[in-house]
């Protein structure tokens, strides 16, 4: 059994994207080869663990086959695993799950909960690896169409328990679980604010670690336009995610997912030092 990663502090999660068309990055990372390049450069500048991905959940993204994924992301997996990073498989799909595992993958990272493939939730409990949960509402293609909430915070807590109480009642043990809250997933603005806001009471009702992934999002480009401004392309959101990964490190959350590890690998320490000499 593999049990949670933990540190002394929150933990950043360095994303490589293995795809042509993320919102953030598609393209970039696409070879294997630069894509192993990138997460080992991550990991030099600050990452702990490495989320490699093969499929854009940018909203309105559609899939890509299951082929296409696995020849995506297995290299880099199996590449990365091989230099002693701790990797983390970022799929929706239980058999490329299943093989990112085999290929040194130490934890699953699902954007659906479970809730896309039927077969996730068996895969990782016989694998016993962690798993991180997040809030989902349905596929990128449509995702905005799904942002309707009466009480953002109360309502995620509640459909992240659903999917919390399927993975342990599926025999994975509840604690190898993390939760998400999905920050940009079928949300607003408003709404990925509130969930941010919200990061202490989400760990403290779920009972779970806390994995607050708002690294360039649409959310940050709002709030740095600011009113009828114009919002800033995802590279220029770094500064506002190293900010979100600070505010989510003293609020408690287990890790922080982001495109750009140095600043956000730099806030976390200072949210630590913060809590020691408090």
């Amino acid at each position: 059994m593999v049990g949670l990663p933990s540190w002394d502090r929150c933990a950043v999660m360095g994303v490589v994207n293995v795809t042509p068309d993320s919102f953030s990055d598609g393209g970039r990372w696409f070879d294997a080869d630069t894509a192993i390049k990138h997460g080992l450069d991550l990991v030099s500048e600050g990452a702990d663990l490495v989320d490699v991905g093969g499929e854009s959940t940018r909203p309105g993204a559609t899939r890509v086959d299951e082929a296409e994924e696995l020849r995506r992301v297995i290299p880099v997996v199996r590449g990365l695993a091989e230099e002693g990073v701790v990797v983390s498989v970022d799929t929706m799909r239980a058999s490329v799950a299943e093989r990112a595992v085999a290929a040194g993958a130490r934890m699953v990272n699902d954007v659906s909960g479970g809730r896309a493939d039927p077969g996730m939730v068996p895969v990782v409990a016989e694998a016993e690896v962690p798993y991180v949960v997040m809030h989902w509402r349905g596929q990128s293609v449509d995702m905005n169409d799904r942002a309707v909430y009466t009480d953002t915070v109360t309502e995620v807590i509640a459909e992240l328990r659903e999917s919390l109480e399927r993975a342990v009642a599926g025999g994975i043990a509840p604690e190898r679980i993390v939760v998400d809250p999905g920050l940009g997933f079928a949300k607003m603005a408003e709404h990925d604010l509130a969930l941010v806001d919200a990061t202490t009471r989400l760990a403290r009702e779920l009972e779970r670690p806390v994995l607050v992934a708002a690294s360039r999002k649409r959310f940050l480009g709002r709030v740095l336009a600011g009113e009828g401004g114009t919002v800033p392309p995802a590279r220029e959101r770094d500064a506002a995610t190293a900010a979100v990964s600070a505010l989510a490190a003293r609020e408690g959350a287990w890790a922080v997912r982001v495109h750009e590890v140095g600043a956000s690998a730099d806030a976390v320490r200072v949210a630590r030092a913060l809590e020691e000499d408090r």
